[in-house]
């Protein structure tokens, strides 16, 4: 029976090797190279090596006997519950030795690429309903504008495309942030796909944050397991890039020496987020990655391409969130808007939520709010500026008096003074300078 997390249907673990959909000489293989590289001898030691079931895994192992490539040992292993053991036989170690030669992947026994998009649809994010008191919890640490929530909610309950812009410093990227905590469920990820015998790896501890499962008894021959263990139980997943982000690294990774490859970061990202923040700061145009997404974006589907030259459709179902400092207009044409659904904008906050920010941040920091310094902020240094505020300079201007006053020896504490001082290291001069 199927288990959910937070709601999402568990892959069931296959009850034989019919079930699996891979080649039958790929399943060997990868039994055979798993048992010479990882040393395993039982059926239930390397059913784990392998992420299947013990049933299964001695169907492989049966198999692999029948074709003199696997040998019993003869003998009860006492310490592994009296289970036989099988070792490969002088025909088993070259079919090993050739098999890694032709692909070093070993370990867990991938997932069809026609399995694993059924699973896509299953934990999809867009089955996903946000409630404002979510969105509300997951950003409550930032001082919003009130109106944010009523774009900001329809835009993540609809698992489509967003496009935040606005001057920089104004939290852009911890309302991306905040958007990926709301989510809080879980779905499942899969350690490696397969397509057309070719071997795909997707789990990635650094992206994925898989969550701790009680290990099953190791002792009983019928455990079962209580989801397809070739899945990790994650997190949903946030992929967050910047200015590096180029075309190429949306594209699947060859590795030559290994003959493997590995997920791009938009296909790790699936069931989740994936955030391109600083856009317009990256190597190509704008324009240039928007007309790589349109076909994901429009269509839940991506296209990829192996070393051979053949391409295949893999599920995209990612909420893509852009963030920029540049107006829209300036970096996109028409056609590429349409094609993003969500556009809002961030403005910086009113005069009343600046002072909230930098009173929470000074509470925070432990610097003692003054009055005659704020209404020196206020009166002489905003207004220079056309008093345009942003979410980040509370904390910058803070931490600068805090700076100062820790090499000056004096207790954390505000003044016009210690304002000036700070305020001259938020912007730079404009001025010419002589070389």
């Amino acid at each position: 029976m199927n288990i959910a997390a937070s709601g999402v249907l568990a892959p069931p673990p296959p009850r034989n090797l019919q079930e699996m959909r891979l080649p039958t000489v790929m399943m060997r293989d990868i039994l055979l190279k798993t048992m010479f590289r990882k040393n395993t001898t039982t059926a239930s030691e390397t059913a784990d090596a392998i992420c299947l079931p013990i049933p299964v895994t001695q169907e492989l192992i049966d198999m692999a006997r029948e074709q003199r490539l696997l040998e019993a040992m003869g003998t009860l292993n006492a310490n592994s519950g009296n289970e036989m053991g099988y070792q490969l036989t002088d025909a088993g170690k070259a079919r090993a030795l050739d098999a890694l030669s032709q692909s070093e992947y070993f370990g867990a026994m991938p997932v069809p690429l026609e399995v694993y998009s059924e699973q896509v649809e299953r934990q999809s994010i867009r089955n996903i309903q946000i409630t404002r008191e979510q969105l509300t919890r997951a950003m409550g640490h930032l001082v919003l504008p009130p109106t944010l929530l009523n774009h900001l909610g329809p835009a993540v309950s609809a698992g489509r495309s967003i496009l935040m812009y606005g001057p920089p410093g104004n939290g852009k990227s911890s309302i991306s942030n905040g958007i990926r905590d709301a989510l809080g469920d879980r779905i499942y990820v899969p350690r490696a796909i397969e397509y057309s015998g070719q071997v795909i790896t997707v789990y990635d501890p650094i992206v994925h944050t898989a969550v701790e499962e009680v290990r099953e008894d190791m002792t009983s021959l019928r455990r079962a397991k209580r989801f397809d263990s070739r899945y990790v139980c994650c997190e949903r997943p946030t992929v967050v890039t910047g200015g590096e982000l180029s075309l190429k690294m949306l594209d699947l990774v060859y590795n030559p020496t290994a003959r493997t490859y590995q997920a791009p970061l938009q296909l790790k990202s699936t069931g989740g987020i994936f955030i391109v923040d600083d856009l317009g700061r990256q190597e190509e145009p704008p324009q240039a990655l928007i007309n790589r997404w349109i076909v994901p974006l429009e269509e839940g589907k991506d296209i990829l391409g192996l070393q051979s030259g053949e391409k295949f459709e893999v599920p995209f179902d990612t909420l893509v969130i852009f963030s920029t400092n540049f107006h829209p207009n300036e970096i996109f044409d028409q056609a590429a808007l349409r094609r993003i659904f969500f556009k809002i904008k961030i403005d910086g906050p009113s005069q009343e939520d600046f002072l909230k920010i930098f009173a929470l941040v000074a509470r925070k920091k432990g610097m003692p709010l003054d009055e005659r310094a704020l209404v020196h902020l206020l009166k002489e240094k905003y207004p220079t500026i056309g008093n345009v505020y942003a979410n980040y300079q509370p904390v910058f201007l803070i931490d600068q008096m805090i700076a100062i006053c820790e090499f000056e020896g004096l207790p954390y504490q505000m003044s016009p003074d210690l304002i000036d001082r700070a305020w001259a290291n938020m912007f730079v001069k404009d001025e010419l300078i002589v070389k």
